[in-house]
């Protein structure tokens, strides 16, 4: 038996650029080196590294596997480390993949088919996605098979690539300057947060429109789903109605805090921007704007004496709970003497101490709401609360 000599830092070397750089499982990354060292020495003993042909559809994160099918989209690289990334389908699912820099992987064309030999199924959010490494075989193929995507309701969604046919349901001010759109789509079944970032082609949705969308990654952070919608189809449904489901969850408590940037705003005119304009009437993307549009909201805090969450109130919710119609706020901040600032108090005495029923959705970090309404003072709810932390009802 034919006998090398190995050096250990090397191995661990090579072991962490597959695991830490690469994203590849441990053993299959122990089965990768071994076969390189084996290479290298010419170890014809050692057996090849294989991989069993499998079916998209089925397939699991920590897997070594072989896959055919069609890529149906690319997307820009988010970093650097990556060569390219994009969708790629069978007859039974579709799954992301990844190609990384150092794995020199040649690049896929969208709408060609490919054989993919020994690629890792890895994991991140709890979506499955395909890793290429250096060990990964990609070969063009001549094959014609029907790849039409399955649609799945808003309510049905799973980490991973999904189709759905949604109702874009409202924008949001985007807070990244890589954001090209945010905001809520949805079905009957409920609602999901939609992002697209910036790259070259990418179009904005239309509010109010429907779209079949294909092959959307769905992702999973801090137990909320959201859809990228880099690297999907989406083509507009004139034709088309949906009546979107609320999918909404309650909440109750007392505002505790009503913060900055809630009262009269204004937002920037430019068509897609929509920005909360400083007090300068600055624009951070189109500069000073000075035909702004006037909104208004509420940014606070609801406390259920358990539970603190952030709540973001729109127009249409801030003037039936306040009384102050956007007309009227906008009269006041002209002829008061404190002008915004006059909204802001009017609004903040309105609501703050208060208790509320707010329905909408929950977005994790914040809880867009709806409706509201004001409670009335729940006696035996205030004796629950007191009794957990030791306290006493006044009886008067």
């Amino acid at each position: 038996m034919q006998k090398v000599k190995i050096d250990p830092s090397e191995v661990e070397k090579k072991l962490r650029t597959l695991v830490e750089d690469f994203g590849v499982n441990l053993s299959e990354a122990e089965k990768t080196v071994s076969e390189n060292i084996a290479r290298d020495h010419n170890l014809a003993a050692v057996p090849a590294q294989s991989s069993e042909m499998r079916e998209i559809g089925s397939l699991l994160p920590g897997e070594w596997v072989t896959v055919e099918g069609k890529v149906v989209g690319t997307a820009k690289p988010a970093s650097a480390a990556i060569r390219q990334s994009g969708i790629i389908t069978d007859t039974s699912g579709a799954i992301q993949f990844t190609a990384w820099e150092r794995a020199n992987a040649p690049l896929l064309e969208e709408g060609k088919w490919y054989r993919i030999e020994s690629v890792v199924v890895d994991e991140y959010r709890g979506m499955p996605k395909l890793n290429f490494h250096k060990g990964t075989t990609i070969t063009e193929i001549e094959k014609e098979a029907p790849v039409m995507p399955q649609m799945t309701k808003v309510a049905d969604l799973r980490p991973g690539v999904a189709s759905v046919k949604v109702k874009v349901v409202q924008e949001w001010e985007a807070r990244h300057e890589r954001i090209l759109q945010t905001g809520i789509v949805g079905d009957e079944s409920g609602t999901i947060k939609f992002t697209i970032w910036k790259e070259e082609d990418m179009e904005r949705l239309e509010p109010g429109m429907v779209y079949n969308i294909f092959y959307a990654t769905v992702d999973e952070y801090q137990g909320r789903l959201s859809i990228t919608l880099n690297g999907a189809k989406c083509f507009p449904d004139e034709e088309a109605e949906i009546t979107v489901g609320t999918g909404a969850a309650t909440i109750k408590g007392v505002i505790v805090n009503v913060g900055p940037g809630s009262g009269l705003v204004r937002r920037c005119p430019v068509e897609g921007c929509n920005r909360v304009l400083s007090k300068r009437n600055y624009c951070p993307v189109h500069d000073v704007q000075d035909n702004f549009r006037n909104d208004i909201r509420i940014k606070g805090v609801l406390d259920d004496g358990t539970t603190a969450r952030n709540i973001l109130m729109q127009k249409d919710v801030v003037e039936a709970v306040t009384g102050l119609a956007l007309d009227e706020a906008v009269s006041i901040s002209q002829e008061g003497p404190l002008g915004l600032d006059d909204v802001f108090c009017r609004i903040r005495d309105a609501v703050m101490g208060r208790y509320f029923a707010c329905s909408g959705s929950d977005l994790g970090d914040t809880f867009l709401v709806k409706d509201c309404t004001l409670l009335t003072f729940d006696k035996d709810r205030h004796t629950e609360l007191l009794n957990q932390i030791g306290g006493e009802l006044n009886a008067e």
